[in-house]
C-alpha cells in the first residue's frame, strides 16, 4: 500500500466515529425527554378515557388518531370528578371576567303587552226586524255603518195586517158606550199581538198607511239585509243597529302569561291613532277558548267610548298589570344555560370549584326568571362566563354525571309503574 493513502483512512475512521457518536447520544436524549414527558410521568392515575381536544364530547378507550385525524390525549381518572363538580384555578377565574349573583326571593312584576283589537260591544246590538208580512215601501237607511240617532226613521213597512188593526183602533178611540169601549180595549190588544209597540202608535203611521220603523237607539247600522221595495215577511231581519257608547278589546295573550290574568286585572289602551293617549279599564274575562294556531288566549276588556276615538277593527296595544304576587326564587335570566328543555346553571361551591344543576324555570319578568325547582335561596350561581365552566364541566364529564342523575329516578319511576301493572 502507498504510504500517500494512510493519512486518508485515518480521517475516514475518525468521521465514523464523530457520526455514530452523535446517533448514539441523540437517541439518549429523546429517551430521557420520553421517559421525563408529562403523559409518562402519570402512570399513577389511570386513564379514564381518550378524547380529541377538538371534539372533547367524543370518549375512546385507545389512544392514536381520532376521526378527524387529531391525535388524542387522555383524560385521567380522578381529575375534577368531586361530587360532579368541577374546579377552575381561581386566576383562570378571574381572567375570565366570572360574576356570581345569589339566589333570592322577590316578587315578579311588570307588565304584560298583549296586541287586541276594538270589536262591538254585542250588549249593544239591536235587531230591527219586519213583525208582520209586508212590504217596504221606503228606506231612509240605504247604506251600511250609517250613524243614526235615538227615534230617527229607518224605514216604512206596508203590511195589510196592521192597517186593517191600525184603522179599526182609530175608528173605536173616540167612542163613548161601554160596549164601544171593550172594543176597544180588544183592539189595542190585537195591535199588541201583532207587534206593534206604543211607540209605532205614537205617530208611526206613514204617508201610503203604513207603519214607520225607528231606531230604539243611537248607534251605527252594521247591517242591512233589505232594500226598497222588497217583500219581506214576520220574523224577517231587516238590519242590525249597534251602540258605539263602549266598545270591547279582545288582546291575544300567550298561553304561558294568561295564568296571570283574571277578571279585574288591570289594563291599559293605547293605539297609534291618537298617540300619547291612554285608556285605562279592567279585564272582564277571560274567553274559555284558545286559538289552535297561536297558542294564545283571548282577554276581553269593556272601555268606555263617550269621545268615538275606538272604532272596530282598530289595532291598539293593550299592557296588563297583574297584582302582586308571593315573592319566588329568582336567579338573573343571563345565568340559565339553555338546553332544551332542560336549562341548567352552574352553582359556585367556593375554592373555585363549580357544579352543574338543571333547574325548572318558570315565568321571567324584567331580567329574572323563577326557579321552580333544582335552587335553594342564598345558594350562587355563575351570571357571567359561565358558558366556559360548562365547556369544561362536558371535558371532566360533570355534565354526564349529571345527565345520569336526571334519568335515574325516571327510570326508577317507569320500573314501578311496570311493576304495578
Amino acid at each position: 500500500m502507498k504510504r500517500w493513502l494512510i493519512p486518508i483512512f485515518c480521517a475516514l475512521g475518525l468521521l465514523i466515529a464523530v457520526a455514530a457518536g452523535y446517533g448514539w447520544g441523540h437517541r439518549s436524549t429523546t429517551a430521557s425527554a420520553a421517559n421525563t414527558s408529562p403523559v409518562a410521568s402519570a402512570p399513577s392515575q389511570p386513564v379514564a378515557y381518550w378524547y380529541d381536544p377538538m371534539v372533547p364530547d367524543q370518549h375512546f378507550d385507545k389512544p392514536g388518531p381520532s376521526p378527524m385525524g387529531m391525535q388524542m390525549v387522555p383524560k385521567y381518572a380522578g381529575a375534577d370528578d368531586t361530587s360532579g363538580s368541577v374546579r377552575i384555578d381561581p386566576a383562570t377565574v378571574q381572567n375570565l371576567g366570572v360574576r356570581l349573583a345569589s339566589v333570592q326571593r322577590q316578587v315578579l312584576e311588570g307588565e304584560v303587552q298583549a296586541p287586541g283589537t276594538v270589536t262591538w260591544d254585542l250588549r249593544q246590538a239591536i235587531t230591527v226586524s219586519a213583525r208582520a208580512d209586508g212590504v217596504i215601501t221606503r228606506l231612509q237607511v240605504r247604506a251600511p255603518y250609517t250613524a243614526v240617532a235615538a227615534g230617527e226613521p229607518l224605514a216604512d213597512l206596508l203590511a195589510p195586517s196592521w192597517s186593517s188593526a191600525l184603522a179599526e183602533s182609530d175608528a173605536l178611540r173616540h167612542v163613548q158606550s161601554p160596549d164601544a169601549q171593550a172594543l176597544r180595549g180588544a183592539a189595542q190588544q190585537r195591535l199588541q199581538v201583532l207587534g206593534l209597540t206604543s211607540s209605532d202608535l205614537k205617530g208611526a203611521r206613514s204617508a201610503d198607511g203604513g207603519v214607520t220603523l225607528r231606531a230604539p237607539q243611537a248607534g251605527v247600522i252594521t247591517s242591512l239585509d233589505v232594500r226598497e221595495g222588497q217583500r219581506v215577511t214576520a220574523g224577517q231581519t231587516l238590519m242590525t243597529l249597534n251602540g258605539l257608547t263602549s266598545v270591547w278589546i279582545e288582546a291575544a295573550v300567550p298561553q304561558a302569561l294568561a295564568g296571570r290574568l283574571s277578571s279585574g286585572t288591570p289594563v291599559t289602551v293605547s293605539t297609534d291613532a291618537f298617540p300619547g293617549q291612554r285608556m285605562t279599564g279592567t279585564v272582564e274575562t277571560l274567553l274559555p277558548d284558545l286559538d289552535p294556531t297561536t297558542r294564545t288566549q283571548r282577554a276581553r276588556i269593556v272601555l268606555a267610548n263617550s269621545t268615538g276615538h275606538f272604532v272596530p277593527g282598530q289595532f291598539v296595544r293593550v299592557a296588563f298589570t297583574p297584582t302582586s304576587n308571593a315573592p319566588v326564587l329568582v336567579v338573573p335570566t343571563e345565568a340559565l344555560i339553555a338546553t332544551g328543555d332542560r336549562p341548567r346553571v352552574m352553582v359556585a361551591l367556593g375554592g373555585g370549584r363549580f357544579r352543574p344543576v338543571v333547574v325548572q324555570a318558570g315565568r321571567a319578568a324584567g331580567s329574572y326568571t323563577e326557579i321552580v325547582a333544582g335552587l335553594h335561596e342564598g345558594e350562587q350561581v355563575v351570571a357571567s362566563g359561565q358558558f366556559l365552566i360548562d365547556s369544561e364541566a362536558s371535558l371532566s364529564g360533570a355534565l354526564e354525571r349529571l345527565d345520569a342523575d336526571n334519568t335515574a329516578p325516571a327510570a326508577a319511576s317507569s320500573a314501578s309503574m311496570g311493576g304495578d301493572r
